[in-house]
């Protein structure tokens, strides 16, 4: 891999995300439809510099805002949803390492960021109690090292990852996040998702059958939730922007088609199907929709970056419970556009040809990540009763 461009600054991040979003919306359609998985195109990410724009700037980065990095997701997700969410778990990881990880590991790992290499993840597992049912276990050796073992599932960009952080258990049963090398001696990679939506995430499962992991590759994950933290809420809020940004392409994609292959209803009397008055109402309310997504989103990300700048319990509180917000709005108008793409646009935008069938599966399936209802429940609870969101990095 040739060196990566190092970005300056936040508009500098801004407007490399929307020259990207242009170059990956091109072929976005044929890519789903054969399910080509993107190694270009993540080739062409890491060089652009972006996947370093949180590194703080102390070790080289720009160390953007939130408000700067949800708005580069949302760009990128209105052209590619699939491509947009490879690098989420990449910054999640990117911050962990800011909040618990060493100097000397920071030091190495944000180089690492900075030359271009990608941060997959490994966390999820298939078969347990729960989403918070780890079992993979890191087995401390004589030496100080530890063996990793353990099956993962949903391991989005895995496939093409440099490193490969993972979730997993120590003996004491704590939360510690283990950085490996993607082709280190027992780990395994399985391009085996088949979901209906966000067909080329690179995704899959790791196996991970007593991989030596050397001490100074190990942070101590529990200790985030110790005290108030922003973890969750800046997970979340990459999720967020994925949602507000599937739903802004879809309905760039039905302004397009409307506008150069709609007919016009008879009954409408107009000679074209963009001046048919029941079009532009819908129009119009589909465009009230995404305006409220985006907005919320932003708004989400200023509260994140001002609770970064005085981390209290309730600034904490405050940014999850933003983020819930837009979270919610955003998943729901992702849904609602990537359908209505059809219903204003007719009979003809159904033919698979088009594909445009992609971004109601993408909002389908990405919107599943984690349960809206539980989102809107913990903002009931904090509107009514100021009970503060839990602190267990999904909210």
């Amino acid at each position: 891999m040739s060196a990566a461009h190092v970005i300056a600054g936040d508009a500098e991040a801004l407007a490399v995300a929307a020259g990207l979003a242009e170059e990956f919306r091109e072929g976005a359609a044929e890519r789903d439809a054969r399910r080509r998985l993107p190694r270009e195109e993540l080739d062409r990410l890491s060089a652009s510099g972006l996947l370093a724009v949180t590194v703080p700037a102390g070790y080289g980065g720009a160390d953007v805002r939130a408000e700067t990095l949800a708005e580069v997701f949302r760009l990128l997700a209105s052209a590619d949803a699939s491509l947009a969410q490879i690098p989420q778990s990449h910054f999640v990881y990117v911050n962990v390492l800011r909040d618990r990880g060493t100097p000397e590991q920071q030091a190495f790992l944000f180089g690492e960021v900075l030359a271009g290499k990608r941060f997959g993840n490994a966390q999820s597992e298939a078969g347990t109690r729960h989403v918070q049912d780890i079992r993979t276990r890191l087995e401390p050796r004589a030496d100080g090292s530890y063996l990793l073992t353990g099956v993962k599932h949903y391991c989005t960009g895995a496939l093409f990852a440099h490193w490969i952080p993972v979730l997993a258990r120590a003996e004491d049963g704590e939360l510690h996040v283990a950085w490996v090398p993607r082709d280190a001696p027992g780990v395994t990679v399985e391009d085996d998702w088949d979901g209906m939506g966000q067909r080329t995430t690179a995704g899959g499962t790791v196996r991970l059958d007593g991989v030596p992991v050397p001490a100074d590759r190990v942070v101590p994950h529990h200790l985030t939730f110790r005290g108030p933290q922003l973890h969750g809420a800046l997970a979340q809020l990459l999720h967020a922007a994925i949602d507000a940004g599937i739903a802004s392409g879809a309905l760039a994609e039905a302004v397009e088609f409307v506008r150069t292959k709609s007919r016009p209803w008879f009954e409408s009397g107009q000679d074209t199907a963009a001046e048919d008055p029941l079009l532009i109402q819908r129009f119009g309310e589909l465009a009230l929709r995404v305006r409220a997504a985006d907005a919320l989103l932003a708004a989400a990300a200023r509260t994140v970056d001002a609770a970064r700048a005085d981390l209290t319990d309730d600034t904490a509180a405050e940014a999850s419970i933003a983020v819930a917000a837009a979270k919610a709005t955003a998943a729901s108008a992702a849904v609602e556009l990537g359908s209505a793409l059809f219903e204003v646009s007719g009979t003809r935008s159904a033919q698979a040809a088009l594909n445009l069938g992609r971004h109601w599966r993408d909002a389908r399936t990405h919107t599943l990540h984690d349960p809206v209802r539980w989102k809107v429940q913990h903002i009931g609870r904090y509107v009514l009763n100021g009970a503060r969101p839990p602190r267990h990095g999904l909210l």
